[in-house]
């Protein structure tokens, strides 16, 4: 019983420094944003992410156009044509004569 009392108290503790680990770095990754964020006035950002969003905006739609247009140019797709029915290939036609040969063999046995 001491054993697995202690095996708990140290995966306790473990898992107690591995969650503060976490903690720790979550609060620091928050002080350093905090610190380190610019300050700007409400206006010139207003102006500047709205002026930014339409720049974006304006160069995905061309991006878009180029990757379109370009996919275009290039592709060689076109439509197959339906194989003749009537001919089978020799692969088709070993694998066939086999399972045939298969289940002759089968009913020969099961009688």
């Amino acid at each position: 019983m001491n054993a697995l009392l202690l095996s708990l108290q140290i995966a306790a503790l473990g898992m107690g420094l591995v969650f503060g680990a976490i903690l720790l770095l979550w609060l620091m990754m928050i002080l350093l944003t905090t610190l380190t964020r610019e300050k700007e006035s409400a206006a010139d950002s207003a102006e500047a992410d709205s002026t930014a969003q339409a720049d974006s905006k304006l160069q995905v739609a061309l991006l878009a156009v180029s990757l379109a247009l370009a996919e275009e140019e290039s592709s060689s797709a076109h439509p197959l044509d339906a194989p003749p029915t009537a001919i089978v290939s020799a692969w088709q036609l070993g694998t066939r004569t086999r399972q045939m040969s298969e289940k002759s063999n089968f009913r020969r046995h099961a009688q």
